[in-house]
């Protein structure tokens, strides 16, 4: 029984990498068509703000409805809200009247896709998945999740050439098709009994919302991991999200060849741990893998990013900085599927997104003004301090960035010890 489930998980993993590849290269593809528009980095950080700040908000109130209805419903709706959006784009892309403020309002509404499929995603691997798989089911879909960032952009570059944005979302909508006809002729995933007559109501989401957070007050450790896990992510994506990219090229000489390779270097590192991971046994010391790895990243993926003056020093980071990754996401998904009861899962994984996400939007933003206000004019500044902190990271264009990413390594590698040796997240064991 289990491994037919097991068959069933792998074949909705493969059609879901499939549908992810087209909606990326659809990602990818509005963020080339919107900097033609606006000329402008923060129109594009603002398309990121406006995907994760509904997807955070309302990932609070989803995960009792999650819990509630069926799973396979929930994800087949909230793909097919996703694809309409990418329709309207093409529709208005076609009459002429597509504007960057339209993108917005449909990445707000794929951030509320996002806020009740994902969670009814993980739901359903613990249904579908025999818990001793876990881990190595993590490592696939990292594998994919890191398969997708090397080629989609690409792919996504390539497309967008040969037949600009609408070819690219017309195979964004065949994608998902192709993904929506597997979900629905062929995965069946396991219910349990709910409380469906209950009526829907203000106390219900409250008291639901109240059930999560009970459980998180006895499970001290899964909540302190849900709050260090925040503050690593605003970390990352203070540099990661909106700076690599303009450093990159600004140190490089607007080299995007350059881009290229260390972007692809990065998904590559994702790639090799998402196979380590996927082949690996489960670990014993399972918070030790998660923060260790965390640890790594930030002190060779950071530093070296921060240090380096050629293509080689960038690659090299980015490898250092992504193969961690998988082991931190197989590790923690592995302690929440054997501690939560299957019965609460979907309220715990979105209370999870909400806390552990919440940072993401303001390092988004945080970075990109930090970038242009403060730490690039201070490194351009000529003070004895920068010229010092210059002979460290270099001087010139892109400099200030770096210094940034010098922070991150160094802010992050301490968050990262630290954590690993919380008494209550070592309990986790």
């Amino acid at each position: 029984m289990e491994e037919n489930l097991y068959k069933r998980y792998l074949i909705l993993w493969l059609s879901q990498a499939v549908s992810g590849l087209g909606s990326s290269m659809t990602g990818f593809a509005l963020i080339l068509w919107a900097y033609q528009q606006s000329h402008s980095a923060m129109s594009v950080s603002l398309m990121s703000f406006c995907n994760y700040v509904p997807y955070i908000f309302l990932s609070l109130f989803v995960g009792s409805l999650i819990d509630r209805y069926n799973k396979k419903t929930i994800m087949l709706a909230a793909d097919s809200v996703a694809a309409l959006g990418s329709l309207t784009i093409l529709v208005f892309l076609l009459m002429g009247r597509l504007t960057v403020w339209n993108i917005y309002v449909i990445h707000i509404i794929i951030g509320i896709t996002n806020a009740f499929q994902q969670p009814a995603s993980a739901v359903a691997i613990g249904r579908l998945v025999p818990k001793e798989k876990i881990s190595n089911v993590s490592g696939l879909n990292s594998f994919s999740n890191n398969l997708i960032v090397v080629f989609s952009p690409m792919l996504a570059a390539f497309l967008f050439a040969a037949g600009g944005l609408s070819f690219i979302l017309l195979i964004d909508l065949a994608s998902f098709l192709f993904a929506f006809c597997i979900l629905l002729f062929f995965i069946t995933i396991p219910e349990e009994r709910s409380d469906t007559e209950q009526n829907i109501s203000f106390s219900f989401y409250r008291n639901r919302i109240a059930e999560g957070f009970t459980f998180l007050k006895k499970e001290k450790g899964i909540f302190y991991m849900m709050l260090t896990m925040a503050l690593i992510n605003f970390f990352s994506r203070l540099t990661y999200e909106t700076i690599l990219s303009p450093m990159i090229l600004a140190r490089s000489f607007g080299d995007s060849i350059v881009l290229g390779i260390v972007n692809g270097c990065m998904g590559a590192g994702g790639i090799v741990g998402g196979i380590l991971v996927s082949v690996k046994k489960e670990s014993c010391h399972k918070t030790a893998g998660i923060y260790l790895s965390a640890a790594l990243s930030f002190l060779f993926g950071d530093l070296i990013m921060a240090v380096g003056n050629n293509v080689f020093c960038w690659s090299a980071a980015a490898i250092c900085a992504s193969l961690p990754i998988p082991f931190i996401m197989a590790n923690q998904n592995t302690i929440l599927y054997q501690r939560i009861p299957s019965s609460l899962q979907g309220r715990i994984f979105a209370v999870r997104n909400a806390i552990q996400y919440s940072t993401i939007p303001f390092g988004i933003i945080l970075g990109g003004y930090l970038a242009d206000y403060v730490f690039e004019p201070f490194m351009n500044s000529g003070s004895a301090f920068a010229e010092g902190i210059g002979k460290i990271v270099g001087n010139g264009a892109g400099s200030g960035m770096a210094v940034m990413f010098l922070c991150t390594g160094i802010s992050g590698f301490l968050v990262s010890i630290g954590s690993c040796f919380h008494k209550e997240i070592k309990k986790l064991n």
